[in-house]
């Protein structure tokens, strides 16, 4: 691809091009309204936007399916060796570069895959938040599965295959639910075992987007696309509060069972840390959605709103039976009713003693 690029590249303008193809784009709405725009792309245009396509998907499957495991490991070396040498810092930090960049790349194809209709143009702020959203959110995740396997290795086991699994089989079930038909238009080429595989590897490389962050492009098996093109704010906000809280429990398990190699380590300090880093990855992906999401216009709802109404769903599930409550209501109510009638009675027959006294005396 890269060799094609290159040819493509620098032939492009000086042979004249026998046709052009038309696209149509609309624009961002500017006061209620979005005027459509066209645009001639030539067929080297074209073949150059299908590899800088074919790039980006390749990037977040070389960041997360190579990277991350890579990065991970030198981590757990180096916190076993207590020792971290200029070379092997080289190439974490390089590692977490690329992951970084992958998550990155995934974000923008969300983006331009769920707004395939508008010309998206993303802002370096928008860039730079989700930078350091995704640093953030990496570097702490990792971090916390070190610190876990590195006092507790066979339990970090379970924890991975659990994760893996259920993000693994989780569209696959969605899928099964929605009694959808076996989706037959991914490639014309393909058999139905053919399909089937790359599915499976489809998901494979979610489940391994989501061991490590929160993968902005959502699988959809049972739509033509094979993503999901709505903004589900409930499962973000899922996502997030029970990473945060896997993580805060796995930091628990390691302060419990931390052996002598963090002797020199204040590990509530680490652990507060690690914590804060966490929060900030989450701030700055509500200051993206908020204010630096190139499409925040097209949003049926903001991101304040989504969680707003989660929270009130939180409440409402926590709050006790509706049943309950009026039970308890009319019970106070009965028990108000009847101290009246007493307290009526008791007055009615105060008033009612002194006729008797003067009747007896006459």
């Amino acid at each position: 691809r890269c060799v094609e690029v290159f040819y493509i590249y620098f032939r492009a303008g000086r042979v004249e091009e026998p046709y052009v193809s038309i696209t149509k784009k609309r624009q961002m709405p500017k006061d209620g309204y979005s005027e459509e725009i066209e645009k001639e792309v030539g067929q080297a245009e074209g073949k150059l936007c299908t590899h800088r396509s074919a790039f980006s998907r390749a990037s977040v499957i070389q960041a997360f399916l190579g990277s991350a495991p890579q990065l991970t490991l030198q981590l757990y070396i180096c916190v076993l060796q207590q020792e971290i040498t200029a070379a092997r810092s080289i190439f974490m930090v390089l590692s977490l570069l690329s992951i970084v960049y992958g998550a990155l790349r995934c974000n923008i194809l969300a983006i331009k895959i769920k707004y395939d209709d508008y010309d998206v143009s993303v802002k370096p702020a928008a860039y730079l938040c989700i930078f350091m959203w995704r640093s953030f959110e990496i570097a702490t995740r990792v971090t916390v599965l070190v610190l876990f396997s590195s006092v507790l290795q066979i339990w970090i086991l379970p924890v991975v295959l659990v994760n893996f699994f259920g993000f693994f089989f989780y569209p696959w079930i969605l899928f099964w639910q929605s009694k959808s038909p076996f989706p037959e238009n991914i490639e014309k080429a393909l058999s139905r075992v053919g399909t089937t595989i790359v599915l499976c590897l489809l998901t494979f490389l979610y489940a391994g987007i989501n061991m490590f962050c929160w993968s902005a492009v959502q699988v959809k098996l049972n739509d033509p696309d094979l993503i999901n093109k709505s903004q589900n704010w409930y499962r973000l906000t899922v996502y997030y509060m029970l990473r945060f809280i896997e993580n805060a429990f796995l930091l628990l398990m390691w302060y419990i069972y931390k052996t002598d190699i963090y002797l020199y380590v204040c590990a509530p300090l680490l652990v507060l840390q690690l914590l804060i880093g966490y929060c900030m990855a989450v701030l700055f992906m509500l200051v993206f959605y908020q204010f630096c999401h190139p499409c925040k216009k097209l949003f049926s709802s903001s991101i304040s709103e989504g969680l707003l109404s989660c929270f009130k769903f939180l409440c409402f599930i926590c709050k006790p039976p509706k049943s309950n409550a009026l039970m308890d209501k009319a019970e106070v109510k009965s028990e108000n009713t009847d101290e009246a009638r007493s307290s009526s009675k008791t007055i009615d027959s105060q008033k009612g003693n002194p006729h008797q006294s003067v009747s007896s005396n006459a």
